[in-house]
């Protein structure tokens, strides 16, 4: 080969290397373009939503794809800085999430960023020395790139993105996209904040309008209770809404109102104010919260009644300084956000206006009860001044009649009618007493005293005994007598709880007139042939003292049926 051939293959030489060097700068443009568009289309894609949870998923999805990750995740930091309270993941299927259990809380090298929040790169992230491995069942994962998402400042949550497809390592270019997604999503997640918050006050303020119109229509106090907790369920997405009110006398709480799974066996519950997060809110007369309402361990009573709930709060309603007249508690399931302060402040504009509902129930309350006081003190005046005095002199003309009347069974029937005459009398005298009876013994007769030992044994039984009443059953009933009833009441609900195992109890309490009758009916076991029977004897023994009986029977459909039954005159 001469001289003159090898200096002519040398420039086609460089020719070639300067023509590949150009097709790789062209292929790396193209890919940088590629990459640049992909990113364009991603913020574009995570911008245009407004609903919170699926701009946090679209950018779980959009920073997978612009890095190549088999597997993404979003940690959300919660309200303590410290854990986190949501966790989005891309990658992993459902099977596979459920084999693995419980979404990370923060820890080890997920914690890292949340304690640190700036971008980290690692080619084995196992080899970091805040990481202590994966749980079972976790896929093993060794590329690691970690962004953090900054919403005005402040550090919303961190992305998490390991094992680049193809065993590469996640390189700057890597970060670079990251980090710009990071701060589209930062302005995504506030927009989204800011329509869910304006959505929610909206609602809100609905509400408001919608219980002020029920309030000044003149709705009962339960009706407005009932609306109140019911848009504070559905404005908050609580899973469980109780109203309870405090037991006069007592340091313990009534839930008055339940609205959720399970409400009827929650209704009528008292509970004590010590060890509930009610109880607390009212100690405190502020809210009170809890990331897990069922295993939170400051709550020590009843904690069986909160099973599969998670995070709550407890409002007391009336403002701070006055004396509570209740407390509303929300709570959610288990997994889902906590209540925020956010969520909180107009609960405690619902709760002044809960409050205020309670108020005029107990103002329109007393209205009615002044009203029908003035009725009876007119009934009684009306029936004393114009039937008594009739029915007295009716009974003494007949009484001279009888005297010029010759027939004998003729004269009879006028006495016979005269003696009618004055039992009338004795009926109207003993109604007229009754009527005037004050307000200064209701609470002490024996309906007040029945409803009291009925919502006492609520606390033993773990669920409200339904409880009907009839007849006049104040003034009729005597003193000795109506003890006698309730002892024998709360035996038989003393019994229901110890040894029925019942889950449903009916308590029927009536004046026939005659007689006094009370029935309690369960649906537990029964009462078993051996065994201790000496709450039943005794109560036996009260019925046959004053003349009356008991009855035990078994009904078709199971459990035990008990009637006591006692004259109202010797």
């Amino acid at each position: 080969m001469g001289g003159d051939e090898v200096r002519s293959r040398i420039p086609q030489l460089r020719l070639d290397e300067l023509l590949e060097e150009l097709q790789a700068r062209i292929d790396a443009a193209r890919g940088t373009r590629d990459r640049v568009h992909s990113l364009l289309e991603a913020v574009l894609s995570v911008g245009r939503e407004l609903d919170l949870t699926q701009v946090l998923r679209r950018i779980v999805e959009a920073a997978a794809v612009l890095v190549d990750a088999r597997y993404a995740a979003l940690g959300v930091i919660g309200p303590d800085g410290e854990t986190l309270s949501q966790f989005l993941t891309v990658g992993l299927s459902e099977q596979e999430i459920a084999r693995i259990g419980a979404y990370p809380t923060g820890k080890g090298l997920l914690g890292e960023l949340i304690h640190r929040p700036e971008a980290l790169r690692l080619r084995d992230l196992s080899q970091h020395a805040a990481s202590f491995g994966c749980p079972a069942h976790h896929p093993e994962m060794r590329t690691f790139l970690g962004v953090p998402v900054r919403v005005r400042e402040e550090v919303f949550g961190n992305l998490y993105l390991t094992d680049k497809r193809g065993g590469e390592e996640f390189d700057a270019d890597d970060e670079s996209v990251i980090a710009t997604l990071a701060v589209a999503a930062g302005v995504a997640i506030d927009n989204a904040r800011l329509y869910e918050e304006a959505q929610r006050q909206q609602r809100w303020l609905s509400a408001s309008a919608e219980i002020t119109r029920t309030l000044l229509s003149g709705s009962a106090r339960p009706e407005v209770v009932a609306l109140i907790a019911q848009r504070a369920r559905e404005i908050t997405g609580a899973e469980l809404a109780d109203v309870s009110v405090p037991v006069e006398g007592t340091d313990s709480l009534r839930v008055e109102l339940a609205l959720g799974d399970d409400a009827p066996a929650r209704l009528g519950l008292v509970v004590p104010a010590n060890g509930t997060l009610s109880g607390e809110a009212v100690a405190k007369a502020e809210p009170v919260t809890t990331p897990d309402l069922a295993h939170d361990p400051r709550l020590s009573a009843g904690p069986r009644r909160f099973e599969g709930l998670g995070p709550a709060v407890a409002v007391p309603l009336g403002r701070a300084g006055s004396e509570s007249a209740g407390v509303l508690l929300l709570a959610r399931r288990p997994g889902e956000p906590p209540f925020t302060e956010r969520e909180i402040r107009p609960l405690l504009g619902f709760a002044d206006q809960a409050a205020l509902a309670l108020e005029l129930g107990e103002r329109r309350r007393d209205a009615e009860q002044l009203a029908m006081l003035e009725d009876r003190d007119r009934i009684a005046r009306d029936l004393h001044d114009l039937a008594i005095q009739r029915l007295f002199a009716t009974g003494m003309t007949l009484q001279s009649a009888a005297r010029f009347i010759e027939h004998p069974g003729a004269s009879d029937r006028v006495l016979r009618a005269v003696n009618d005459l004055d039992e009338t009398i004795k009926i109207i005298r003993s109604t007229i007493f009754g009527l005037r009876a004050r307000e200064d013994s209701i609470g002490h007769g024996l309906r007040a005293r029945a409803v009291r030992a009925v919502e006492e044994a609520q606390a033993t039984l773990g669920f409200a005994p339904r409880l009907s009443m009839e007849g006049l059953l104040d003034t009729d009933v005597p003193g000795e007598v109506a003890d006698h009833v309730l002892a024998v009441l709360a035996e038989a609900l003393s019994n229901a709880a110890r040894h029925a195992r019942a889950g449903r109890v009916e308590v029927s309490l009536k004046a026939t007139g005659t007689h006094v009758v009370l029935a309690v009916q369960d649906d537990g076991v029964g009462i078993p042939e051996q065994g201790r029977r000496s709450g039943l004897r005794n109560m036996a023994e009260r019925a046959e003292g004053l003349g009356g009986a008991l009855e035990l029977t078994s009904p078709a459909d199971g459990g035990s049926r008990l009637v006591w039954s006692a004259p109202l005159a010797g």
